[in-house]
């Protein structure tokens, strides 16, 4: 399968055979890496990872992909782009020194100008509405802890149902076919355009997509996921509206009882508010908040696959990098 030069934008891009195989190369150079293997795909090649929003695993997971393939990494966080200088004059500026480009930010539209003007290779790191890397590691995940396959998995994500994760894990879900749910309170209303979207996918690949405020629909859930109620870049006044609607949607050890299933998998994009380690939910404790998204107990128990989650940010970056920009 040829991916090269693709632009990795949102996994709506991509069919299933195409995600599949993106899956499958990252199994390939995670052995490998294990094994003490490191490649050479992407040498000569120059990478910029362009953030606006701070970054743990998407960062580190780029820098450390990249150059155990070879590759030069630039991060760039403090330049005039967007602001002394238009996107599109940034992009044509810096498609005449890399060859791919990474951007990690607000707006979806950014990111795409950026595939528009730039000429180089363009991965979405996060936007507001996607983060298609992130479901990789994900599905990724699932296929290594689970012994079905991804088209015969229930998946509900619970809580903020119309965040950017939320909606990433949809489009990958309903294009490999799964039995995909979107859990939390009537308030929190999906897109129409994206559950149109979905629903047309799911009904394509044979899965089936729902969005329920009804808890005990987690029965048979082999998946519960989760992510922090108040996103990057959301104001922090909506702690406490947030925390009394999407409370009685807190993963707890009796929410996952609900499955019926001892075998369920518990999993978050990470960082996650499980305990009161953290300075916000120190400060928001102070102030009367109980900020956690899921309980400690879930978050350590033998559920909980979250830190292969992050460890598969890595390989599945890496396999988008090789299959979109390495030397043929």
């Amino acid at each position: 399968m040829d991916l090269y030069g693709r632009h990795f934008l949102t996994l709506k891009d991509y069919s299933a055979e195409e995600i599949y195989y993106l899956l499958d190369l990252a199994k390939t150079l995670k052995a490998k890496k294990k094994a003490g293997e490191f490649g050479h795909s992407l040498e000569g090649k120059n990478i910029c990872l362009l953030f606006e929003k701070t970054s743990t695993r998407t960062r580190c997971a780029f820098e450390v992909a990249a150059k155990d393939e070879g590759a030069h990494v630039t991060f760039l966080s403090n330049s005039q782009f967007g602001y002394k200088e238009s996107i599109e004059d940034s992009a044509k500026v810096l498609g005449r020194m890399f060859e791919g480009i990474e951007f990690r930010g607000f707006a979806q539209k950014t990111v795409e100008d950026l595939a528009k003007y730039s000429g180089a290779v363009v991965w979405n790191g996060l936007t507001d509405v996607d983060h298609p890397t992130q479901t990789l590691a994900d599905f990724l995940t699932i296929q290594e802890h689970l012994d079905k396959p991804l088209n015969q998995v229930k998946f509900v994500f619970v809580g903020d149902i119309r965040n950017n994760v939320a909606y990433g894990l949809a489009y990958g879900a309903c294009k490999v076919g799964m039995d995909f749910v979107l859990l939390g309170p009537d308030e929190l209303e999906v897109d129409p355009e994206v559950k149109a979207y979905c629903e047309k996918e799911a009904e394509k690949s044979g899965g089936k997509f729902t969005v329920t405020s009804n808890v005990d629909d987690v029965a048979g859930a082999d998946v519960i996921y989760t992510d922090i109620w108040v996103s990057m870049g959301e104001d922090e006044s909506l702690y406490a509206p947030r925390v009394k609607m999407l409370s009685p949607y807190k993963v707890t050890e009796e929410l996952m009882a609900k499955t019926g299933n001892d075998k369920t998998l518990f999993m978050h994009c990470l960082p996650s508010f499980h305990d009161f380690e953290t300075e916000a939910a120190k400060s928001k404790k102070d102030d009367g908040l109980d900020i956690r998204e899921v309980t400690d107990e879930v978050f350590r128990s033998k559920h909980s696959v979250v830190f292969d989650e992050a460890e598969n940010r890595l390989h599945t970056i890496k396999a988008v990098m090789v299959a979109t920009l390495g030397h043929q």
